[in-house]
């Protein structure tokens, strides 16, 4: 037992401080992949508008990560990296003929999936699409056929990312979307200069803007998968294309189950809310750029939250210590109110102005922007919920556990299958404002859902967790972010009223910039004032990521 404690701490010891070099790196790449993913998305709907082909388009580009998440991706972190570290720990060859051979069949798996999604193309839209009365089949069809082709390059991503990270490399697969979002940039401004516009009636495959908007994607995912074959072969690795099975993956065949099972729960989930929302032209491109925007403090503070802790718990669950979990788990749960409630109060009283200043332009128009906006103030509320759940879910998979994951996202799902159709019922037939707003609010509300029946499905595992405290946080940080964020407005009031601005987006662009720059450090500085503790950790984190670049 010494001698185990003695060779697994070295190794530790030499993980943890490259993690943490990267650590900057990878969060100055998360900060710039979305800063160019909203850039793309506000070019996408500037040049195609938000109504009929912007819809068509949203419904086809996302069939690809759908499918690929079904295929592969979603077993991929819990299934393929544990496979590769113990591959490097046990084979003579340091894992590398494991890693070749997971490459190769991965791509078949994949090329064979993207072979038979082409064929289903007309299916696959049927199926998204059906319930739609403004929707364009034959659009969504042609748009799928040129996209498809994107899970390979997504998979593959997936698969070269999981081989870098095993061998300690996280950079370079955190900056590859980069290149994605800047070869769409590159296609979009393209297709800006094609003279004409696209023929919808009838839709040709050989139209010049449908080849150059659906090929362009592709080409995106192309290069985001091709650049991680140089750093790849820059630690050493030796492709060779090997297949056959190995055993190694038998025993992980439950858990793969669970996994595959989860993604497709939410693979029906957002099948039934694309329906939904293509019922009303301009629907889905709302919630798709709401959910956009929503997602950019979480993917930047969230996501590192959760990195952070994943090793903690699974360490704490390997040794059977439920209070470090719990404790770990409290954390969290008080680290994601702390973070991400002063953005949500920021989206919530000035979400139409940062919807009329992004997106209110160009094809899109002051509806597309206020449909964005609205959507996003009032279904803004769900951040914090949406980050609890994650990482409550997080705990079950530390504790090798994916049956309960899944079972709670059924739960999760159901709601919000429930709450899309009431919001379709009781919405006006056709209007896109209204069931926008309600395709957002079910989204938030299912994740409120969500945190309530994780926290208390880990109660009933892990016992007392002490979530009266965690309760009060959140109401620390919504007294703060309210207190803040109205003086913000009152503020923004004022400057407003003395100037008269007679643009409308010039008007929204001064509110985003005042209450943002007054909001957010007056929440952080009451918080600190509230003397709530994690405020000093954050803190500190934030000062070294600025002292890192």
């Amino acid at each position: 037992m010494s001698e185990t404690a003695t060779t697994t701490q070295p190794e530790q010891q030499k993980q943890e401080p490259s993690v943490a070099r990267a650590s900057g790196s990878m969060a100055i790449a998360t900060i710039v992949s979305r800063a160019t993913g909203l850039l793309s998305k506000v070019l996408l709907i500037a040049v195609i508008g938000a109504e009929t082909l912007g819809d068509s388009y949203q419904a086809a580009s996302t069939l690809p990560t759908m499918i690929n998440e079904l295929l592969l991706g979603g077993v991929l972190t819990s299934v393929a990296i544990p496979l590769l570290v113990r591959a490097e720990k046990e084979d003579g060859d340091g894992g590398e003929s494991y890693a070749q051979w997971l490459i190769s069949m991965g791509t078949l798996i994949l090329g064979i999936g993207t072979v038979l999604a082409m064929a289903c193309a007309p299916l696959l839209t049927k199926i998204y699409i059906s319930d739609s009365k403004d929707a364009n089949p034959e659009l969504v069809t042609a748009f799928a056929y040129l996209v498809l082709p994107g899970i390979v390059f997504y998979g593959l991503t997936a698969l070269l990312s999981a081989v870098l990270n095993a061998r300690h490399v996280f950079g370079i697969p955190t900056w590859a979307p980069v290149l994605n979002n800047v070869v769409v940039i590159g296609v979009l401004g393209v297709y800006a200069l094609l003279p004409g516009e696209l023929t919808l009636n009838p839709v040709r495959m050989t139209d010049t803007h449908l080849l150059v908007l659906g090929l362009g994607t592709a080409l995106g995912v192309l290069v985001q998968a091709s650049v991680l074959f140089p750093a790849l072969k820059k630690t050493g690795f030796k492709f060779k294309w090997r297949f056959g099975w190995d055993s190694r993956l038998s025993e992980f065949g439950s858990l793969a189950f669970w996994v595959l099972l989860y993604v497709a729960l939410g693979l029906a989930s957002m099948t039934v809310l694309t329906k939904v929302a293509t019922s009303a032209i301009g629907t889905l491109v709302a919630f798709n750029y709401q959910w956009l925007i929503a997602q950019v403090p979480y993917g930047v503070l969230g996501v590192s939250l959760l990195t952070a802790l994943m090793p903690k718990m699974s360490r704490a669950a390997a040794n059977g210590d439920n209070e470090s979990i719990v404790r770990d788990l409290l954390f969290g749960n008080r680290m994601s109110a702390i973070l991400l409630m002063p953005f949500s109060a920021l989206m919530t009283v000035s979400g139409l102005s940062i919807g009329l200043a992004a997106f209110a332009w160009g094809n899109s128009g002051v509806d597309g922007g206020t449909r964005i906006g609205l959507a996003l103030a009032l279904s803004a509320f769900g951040l914090v919920p949406y980050a609890i759940t994650l990482l409550q879910l997080r705990v079950f998979y530390a504790m090798k556990d994916a049956r309960t994951p899944t079972l709670i996202q059924a739960l999760i799902v159901a709601v919000r299958i429930a709450l899309l159709y009431l919001f379709l019922d009781i919405s006006t037939p056709g209007d896109a404002s209204q069931l926008a707003v309600g395709v957002s609010l079910a989204m938030s509300l299912s994740f409120v859902f969500g945190a309530i029946v994780g926290q208390i499905w880990l109660r009933v595992r892990l016992g007392r967790l002490r979530t009266g405290f965690t309760i009060w946080t959140v109401c620390l940080t919504v007294v703060a972010s309210s207190l803040a964020f109205g003086a913000a407005k009152g503020v923004n009031w004022l400057v407003q009223d003395m100037f008269a601005f007679s643009s409308l987006i010039v008007s929204s662009w001064v509110e985003v910039v005042l209450v943002t720059l007054i909001g957010l450090p007056l929440a952080f500085g009451l918080l600190a004032a509230f003397r709530v503790p994690e405020m000093a950790l954050a803190i500190a984190k934030i000062n070294r990521l600025v002292r890192r670049r």
